[in-house]
């Protein structure tokens, strides 16, 4: 088992920025692969971006040069670095850890933190 909680959320105006933080506790998290996934109102829940166990990274076309990701496997969290926001990135963000071990997936998710950019 995974818990996770995500902290850093807020309000900013445009082209501000936030850090979000995804803290993990409960398992070994350092094996998981972790992503920061968003839901606007009305919207599906969309990948944002993802970190491997190893490290390998990968970003939506929409927050790649603004966003960043980051882990610290000895402090069990993952961070999300989000510069020059956007109004388009208001949106409930939620931090999922994933797993596949023996045939089996593990997928947690944390309760999500808001983000709002407006002026």
């Amino acid at each position: 088992q995974v818990q996770l909680v995500e902290s850093g959320g807020g309000w900013v105006q445009p082209g501000g920025s936030l850090r979000l933080s995804c803290a993990a506790s409960g398992s070994i998290f350092s094996f998981y692969s972790v992503g920061w996934y968003r839901q606007a109102p009305g919207k599906q829940r969309e990948l944002v971006t993802a970190i491997t166990a190893g490290g390998d990274t990968t970003y939506a076309d929409s927050v790649k040069g603004r966003f960043t990701i980051s882990r610290d496997n000895a402090k069990n969290t993952v961070s999300l670095q989000m510069n020059n926001l956007q109004p388009e990135d208001t949106a409930v963000y939620y931090c999922n850890a994933k797993r596949v071990a023996f045939g089996t997936t593990h997928d947690y998710w944390g309760q999500g933190t808001q983000v709002t950019v407006s002026s």
